[in-house]
């Protein structure tokens, strides 16, 4: 009997067996209500026997291929009308598709640029029968375990795919008709065919996943949902090989949902969309989290026709109209990815266009040609072929790998479209360019860009096909937009094309991201040699100073890189596993795994040298792209490429010693620290601190007299800059007011970008600069990711709290839960974007 999960309180528990049954597809076909604030439809899982399970006579890819031969090359491409039936017959409707089939010798999936075309809580054991026995004969039927949460389930069905029309092309044996035990395992057989199509055949694939959905049910089975689990059993069956490959549930979100986020955008028009929830997507759709479970989908999402759907998809989807005032929208994916990744976002979102934007795409696309050109050699081995299961990849496709800029678009509500045209929208091609000549082919064919409502989370999230940006990156001028912009962008690769295997190592992601921030940003500016050596030192220095205050002022346990240490990607016999610290409210806010890894690899770099490194980037990339890794996996490749680093003791080891399984900040960290003040960027902020503190002290000293005062010249400061001057100032005991409005005015505050604001926020907290407090009430308000930035200070929470009585702001509930639970140290830094 396999040993209980060891779950404490703030650990987030991945209740799925995906050792026993494995999902390889879903298919969603939803409701968006707006009135009850509710996504109600239906989801039909695909699933393989588990490789606890599998059975060793299953027919291998080569096995297959000339089943599917005839099958891929047989249909014509036509639409295909679907009848979608949902849990009662008021709800049907009907759906249209359009698939071009593909096969061996026939036209390639891609265009000429790569692209694809276009809780509950039970009494008892619930289903639409009372049936509560968990036994049959003496024996245990066998329990699929989906993670679910804060999710109604009304119904769950096996589905009849045997009933397809032209399905018998996937049996071995043209006989649908027989025993019901046989008919059982054709259906599971047919399932495994499908799910098994090579990667040429994938619309036809997607085509019969349609079909296949909306085949009629053939017993429903029973069901049971707990706080983090949804339980599906069928009576007499006792192995994962006899239970249904194809189910169909029926279930509906609940307002208070965790997955996704009921709001207004700017502009007071209602919207929903899904946040980056701890709890990831189990409150959207039943699912299997562990990352193991790399699946592919296909989503219709309903919605009126004021409402533009934006999700995870390789298609730019158009809508359909199926009756007066209703759209629909159709969304695919075909490269497997965790269920986690699912993103969607409806509301009333706009379209940012700008008429030159097709000939500055042209002129980015040109200028990139000599660094394409240039570094052929090192992208050979993107033929080679590729590790990963098979999908149809752009990096075996050779129209994909020369492509520097992916198509994209960009969505606001109506209020922000001219911040975005403004700032957001010129820089997508050079962010997306300096990216491409970074690490080579975009993994995905296509980006969308959406500015989310204020009360978002995070600064950035990055997700298959789309990247959400909050506001707050949009004044101020380019420097934050363009550097969250960039950090999203390298998700494409870290963290999304390259995923942690265990999710503890958020590491991987994070850091990665935030070191290519850096290179991808400088490559967009097109700067000097010594320009990127000042800003990226400058960027260090800041950095460094944030992971001290964190690491000053957080738990020990939280600040360790790889917590699990040698048990890190150990699963349980079924594969349930849990996510450490997954739910402590504290890691909310922290950035140990961004900061400490970035300077792990800023460490790596600056010892092998910056060339060769991100040589070994675009060699990793090319290696384990569309697969899960381990730290393990990136440390010893580079030490492989890399062998006389060995011989002056850089081992995986002592990485792992000094960097990712202990708490604080690495030994090797400490003795770097102080070289950065030599910068030339930060040696000019420290004359400027000297100017400030001058001038505080002779006006202390004047006292009330009014004396006339040597005019002090200030320089003027880049973004960054101002950041380390305020933090600077920060750390002086008091500022008079005067120095303060003059400070205000000198840099024109106020108009500065949401981290530049943030410290003068916090100085007006600490100083009581009563002037001020407008400035914060309103970054409060629209900057609502960074007020936890002003609630780990005592003076900034009665400062919020008198605020709050007056009337002056409104936060929503989670932050009003926080004032009362959070009391860290100030200066905080921004949280980031999750994969």
């Amino acid at each position: 009997m396999e040993t209980p999960l060891d779950i404490v309180k703030d650990d987030l528990p991945l209740m799925a067996n995906t050792s026993y049954m494995l999902v390889k597809h879903y298919v969603l076909d939803l409701d968006v209500d707006f009135k009850s604030k509710v996504i109600e439809g239906i989801i039909v899982l695909f699933f393989e026997t588990g490789s606890q399970y599998r059975k060793t006579s299953s027919t291998g890819k080569g096995g297959c291929q000339s089943l599917f031969d005839e099958t891929c090359k047989r249909r014509a491409s036509e639409p295909c009308h679907i009848h979608v039936t949902g849990a009662s017959d008021s709800s049907s409707k009907l759906e249209y598709y359009d698939f071009a089939v593909c096969g061996k010798g026939e036209e390639d999936p891609f265009d000429k640029n790569g692209n694809h075309s276009d809780k509950e809580q039970a009494s008892g054991i619930s289903s639409s029968e009372d049936c509560c026995n968990t036994e049959n004969h003496g024996n245990k039927d066998f329990v699929l375990v989906l993670d679910c949460c804060d999710l109604s389930v009304l119904k769950v069905e096996e589905v009849d795919v045997a009933a397809v029309s032209g399905i018998e092309k996937f049996t071995k044996s043209a006989k649908l008709t027989g025993a019901s035990k046989e008919l059982e395992d054709v259906r599971n057989q047919i399932v495994h065919e499908l799910v098994t199509l090579p990667a040429d055949c994938w619309k036809e694939q997607l085509y019969y996943f349609t079909c296949c959905s909306q085949a009629p049910g053939c017993g429903e089975l029973l069901f049971t949902t707990g706080t983090w689990s949804l339980e599906i059993r069928k009576s007499g069956i006792q192995t994962p090989e006899d239970f249904p490959h194809a189910i169909r549930i029926w279930y509906k979100t609940k307002p208070e949902g965790r997955s996704i986020t009921w709001t207004t955008d700017q502009s007071g028009r209602p919207c929903v969309y899904t946040m980056g929830s701890p709890i990831n997507n189990r409150a959207l759709f039943p699912c299997q989290e562990p990352p193991i479970a790399l699946s592919t989908w296909q989503a219709s999402v309903r919605a009126t026709a004021d409402f533009v759907v934006l999700m995870s998809g390789e298609n730019s989807a158009e809508p359909v109209q199926l009756q007066e005032g209703v759209l629909s929208w159709y969304y695919y994916v075909t490269m497997p990815m965790p269920a986690s990744t699912f993103t969607i976002a409806v509301g009333c979102w706009q379209e940012v266009k700008q008429q030159s934007q097709q000939s500055f795409t042209t002129a980015i696309q040109t200028n990139t040609e000599f660094s394409v050109q240039s570094s052929q050699a090192g992208f050979r081995w993107h033929e080679e072929i590729c590790s990963h299961v098979e999908y149809p990849c752009r990096f075996q496709n050779h129209a994909a790998r020369l492509e520097a800029v992916i198509p994209y678009r960009v969505f606001a509500p109506r209020r922000l479209m001219e911040l975005c045209e403004e700032h957001l929208l010129q820089l997508i091609p050079q962010c997306l360019s300096a990216a491409y000549t970074t690490l080579g082919t975009h993994p995905f064919s296509r980006l969308d860009v959406l500015i989310v409502p204020s009360n978002f989370s995070s600064l950035g999230m990055a997700s298959p096909h789309i990247i959400f940006l909050s506001q707050s990156i949009l004044p101020g001028g380019s420097q934050l937009c363009g550097t969250r912009l960039c950090h999203e962008i390298a998700h494409a690769w870290f963290g999304l094309a390259i995923g942690a295997r265990d999710w503890t190592e958020e590491w991987i992601s994070e850091g990665f991201a935030t070191f290519l921030e850096d290179v991808f940003w400088a490559r967009a500016q097109q700067l000097s040699h010594d320009e990127v050596k000042w800003q990226q030192e400058l960027k260090a220095l800041l950095r460094w100073r944030r992971l001290r205050d964190e690491v000053q002022n957080s738990e020990e346990e939280l600040q360790v890189l790889r917590p699990k240490k040698e048990t890190t990607g150990e699963l349980s016999e079924s594969g349930a596993s849990i996510v450490k610290h997954g739910l402590k409210a504290e890691k909310t806010f922290m950035q140990v795994h961004y900061l400490k890894g970035y300077f792990l690899l800023r460490f790596l770099a600056r010892t092998i040298g910056e060339a060769s490194y991100l040589a070994c980037l675009q060699k990793f990339v090319n290696k384990f792209h569309g697969q899960l890794v381990l730290s393990q996996d990136f440390i010893c490749m580079l030490l492989e490429d890399n062998p006389e680093q060995k011989e002056s003791g850089l081992t995986v080891e002592s990485i792992f010693q000094n960097w990712l399984d202990t708490s604080g900040i690495p030994k090797p960290l400490l003795e770097e620290g102080e070289t950065w003040k030599e910068c030339r960027l930060v040696q000019q902020v420290s004359d400027e601190v000297t100017k400030w503190v001058q001038t505080n002290q002779r006006i202390k000293k004047s006292g009330k007299k009014k004396r006339r005062q040597d005019e002090v010249v200030f320089q003027k400061l880049l973004p960054d800059q101002l950041v380390l001057l305020l933090e600077f100032l920060l750390e002086e005991r008091t500022l008079c007011p005067r120095v303060l409005r003059c400070l205000e005015k000198t840099y024109q505050l106020q108009e500065q970008d949401a981290e530049v604001r943030h410290r003068w926020c916090e100085l007006v907290v600490k100083h009581k600069y009563v002037p001020g407090y407008g400035d914060v009430a309103k970054f409060l308000q629209e900057d609502q990711k960074i007020v936890a930035v002003l609630l780990k200070s005592l003076q900034a929470m009665a400062l919020l709290s008198q605020l709050l009585c007056l009337k002056r702001i409104s936060l929503p509930s989670q932050w009003l839960m926080a004032i009362q639970c959070l009391s860290l140290a100030v200066s905080w830094p921004l949280k980031g974007s999750r994969c």
